[in-house]
């Protein structure tokens, strides 16, 4: 069964006040916790009813200059800062509230988001967090230049170019995004405009807020703010940030490697669609399925069913019995031709415990998913405690595989006791705790 992280929260809520960048209104904001799977969420506290939206890629409305989402008549302007320090961060569930349309801009950074996320803290909750891993290519091209792909990666990295007009400014910077490089290298990076843009902009009623205070202005060759660059590569950090931002609209965590050229938030967030459209064909592989109903045990064909494992990681040629809704018994036949023999070990050929611990798992996950009546789920460790391997499995062995359900908490969470035994001896044994989700 697939190892998993948690989603976590925060501890307490994060309150911080100030400026909006576009529409100019001043703005109290505070994030709230929320409970697991609820994702990120504003909500207007200005409007009647007080409405919430999701911060998902199928709400986006307008990404002119920053990332607008909205529902019905509802809108919340400039979204990305704020997600993206929530990200980063590794926040995956809260709600936040907002006395305006748009959040406090700050000095155009994200650090007074991430300093307000570190003093509320962040808790994990029970349940795991499932990242997205990138199994193949992803990319996004846009009639202005951008082009953005995003390749499989056992983390989650971005690699961006920036090149204002006329290539003024070009700039480079490749980094893994982990909280304490987000903090440091990412967070201080303020946002940034090009002084001939300035005036269209006014004329569009944005920027309303705009000053040397919260933006830097690049005029010719030269640099207008408040302070000095805090980075001499500021303006590439500071796209990186809207990346994170933009594609947390995509609502999961992101194992790949983002390479990006001139990114903007449109072809950011058409890259977080792209990715949600790629989830869907994830999820559509796994078609729903109904458990057996009755005492008996089940075949293969019906336990392949249950189980998404597939060869060679299917350890469950049958289910023998069921005791009751808390105990059944499963079988497996351990064959010389597992093709975990030719390594393990040449000239001795012996079943690795770790595979034990994998069969036991998948008894104990079929007899979880027949409590909840739903065979459209997927097991994820959580734990394993007082595992003992007592006799080697030989080819030759027929394992049989006891689970004992001892605690469970609703349909998600769950404990047993396992072992495996050979010939009335057992051979392994321990206790698991693991998680369910759909799939």
């Amino acid at each position: 069964m697939p190892s998993a992280e948690f989603q976590h929260t925060l501890a307490k809520a994060a309150a911080l006040s100030g400026t909006s960048l576009h529409t100019g209104a001043r703005v109290s904001l505070k994030i709230q916790p929320a409970p697991a799977d609820s994702g990120i969420k504003f909500k207007r506290k200005d409007l009647e009813d007080e409405p919430t939206i999701d911060a998902t890629i199928a709400n986006v409305k307008t990404v002119e200059r920053a990332t607008t989402i909205g529902e019905g008549s509802m809108r919340v302007h400039t979204v990305e800062h704020v997600l993206s320090a929530l990200s980063a961060l590794g926040v995956d569930n809260a709600v936040i509230e907002m006395d305006a349309n748009e959040p406090p801009i700050g000095d155009g950074s994200a650090l007074a988001y991430v300093e307000a996320i570190k003093k509320a803290g962040v808790v994990p909750q029970e349940t795991p967090r499932l990242p997205f891993h990138v199994r193949e290519p992803i990319s996004i091209e846009t009639k202005t230049g951008s082009l953005l792909v995003l390749l499989p990666d056992d983390e989650f990295r971005i690699s961006c170019t920036q090149a204002g007009p006329d290539r003024r400014f070009t700039q480079f910077m490749s980094t893994p995004i982990t909280p304490a490089i987000y903090e440091r290298e990412i967070a201080p990076a303020r946002t940034f405009v090009y002084y001939e843009d300035v005036q269209p902009l006014m004329e569009k009623n944005l920027i309303k807020g705009g000053s040397l205070e919260n933006a830097i202005v690049v005029r010719g060759e030269s640099v207008l703010s408040k302070e000095p660059l805090r980075f001499p590569d500021e303006f590439v950090r500071h796209k990186i940030l809207d990346i994170i931002g933009d594609l947390a609209l995509f609502g999961r965590a992101i194992r790949g490697h983002v390479v990006a050229v001139k990114p903007g938030h449109g072809a950011n967030t058409e890259l977080a669609r792209a990715l949600a459209k790629a989830h869907e064909r994830t999820v559509a592989m796994f078609p729903q399925r109904t458990f057996p109903q009755g005492e008996g045990g089940l075949d293969i064909n019906e336990v392949m069913n249950i189980l998404p494992h597939r060869y060679p990681f299917l350890m469950v040629d049958r289910i023998l019995s069921f005791e009751g809704e808390t105990k059944c018994v499963g079988m497996k036949s351990v064959s010389i031709n597992e093709p975990f023999f030719q390594g393990h070990f040449p000239g001795h050929p012996v079943m690795p415990g770790v595979l034990q611990v994998e069969a036991m798992a998948q008894v104990a996950s079929v007899l979880m998913m027949r409590i909840s009546k739903s065979a459209s789920r997927v097991g994820y460790f959580m734990s394993a405690d007082g595992v003992k391997f007592r006799k080697p499995v030989f080819p030759g062995d027929t394992l049989f595989i006891h689970a004992e359900l001892t605690k469970s908490r609703g349909n998600r969470l769950a404990k047993a006791m396992c072992r495996c035994v050979v010939n009335d001896a057992v051979v392994s044994e321990g206790e698991l705790m693991f998680t369910f989700l759909d799939k």
